[in-house]
């Protein structure tokens, strides 16, 4: 199943999408609202025109407008070790890191009866991650505990982990993955018996700002029968989170 998601709670700032209207002016709440890592919308912001140019054209654009950047920065790229480095980073962004923003990479995911009658909670727990905060286009770096309870369906193991991946791997809030795995996981297994806890470390806060390099984030999201508290405390304690 494809999915194309739009964005109908993006962030407008004096009515111009997060601009003051002045050339050359900055609004200083734009950085407020990056440092604070909020999140504008549960879906991933994505223009009406995000899948118009294809994957080379895209390449070469972003080749084009990263060595640019590397130019301003003063850097020789004459040297051997930057000539290939727009290039590089041009295919890491579009087929590697940032390839969950296009719904065609979704992974294709099949459903079967569960012919074992197996009606207990299945728990897929450490499933490592990395992603990029949207705000400063730096890695997060974790781990995903996921769960359900079958409603007469399953779905093989590695699509969890295959799903974990699909979303993490575009700019993202901590808070939005969490409950994009989750929906994804309700809508493909016909269940609301989802939990999921992500727990992960953000390098914007490590390398900049307050620079805490010991601290980690952790969400989570419960629907259906997570929601009494004995079977949030069991799916804890598989994943070594209950006290």
């Amino acid at each position: 199943m494809k999915r194309k998601e739009t964005s109908s709670n993006t962030l407008l700032v004096n009515g111009t999408n997060g601009q003051n209207g002045h050339h050359g002016q900055h609004d200083h709440s734009i950085d407020v609202i990056g440092d604070d890592h909020i999140s504008t919308s549960i879906n991933t912001p994505l223009r009406p025109d995000a899948f118009e140019k294809d994957d080379d054209l895209k390449i070469e654009l972003i080749s084009k407008h990263f060595r640019e950047i590397m130019q301003i920065l003063g850097l020789d790229l004459t040297d051997d070790s930057l000539q290939g480095t727009p290039l590089r980073v041009a295919k890491m962004y579009v087929k590697e890191v940032f390839s969950g923003l296009n719904p065609d990479n979704r992974p294709d995911i099949k459903l079967f009866e569960n012919k074992y009658k197996y009606n207990e909670m299945l728990v897929e727990k450490d499933i490592t991650f990395h992603s990029n905060c949207e705000h400063h286009f730096v890695p997060i770096v974790g781990k995903s505990h996921v769960a359900y309870i079958s409603s007469g369906k399953v779905i093989g193991l590695s699509k969890i982990n295959r799903i974990v991946q699909y979303y993490a791997k575009r700019p993202q809030v901590q808070e939005r993955l969490t409950v994009q795995i989750a929906k994804d996981l309700m809508e493909t297994l016909e269940t609301e018996d989802i939990a999921v806890v992500i727990d992960a470390e953000h390098m914007c806060v490590q390398m900049r700002g307050v620079e805490d390099t010991q601290s980690s984030t952790v969400t989570s999201y419960y629907s259906g029968k997570f929601e009494n508290l004995d079977v949030r405390r069991e799916f804890l304690t598989y994943i070594g989170l209950n006290a």
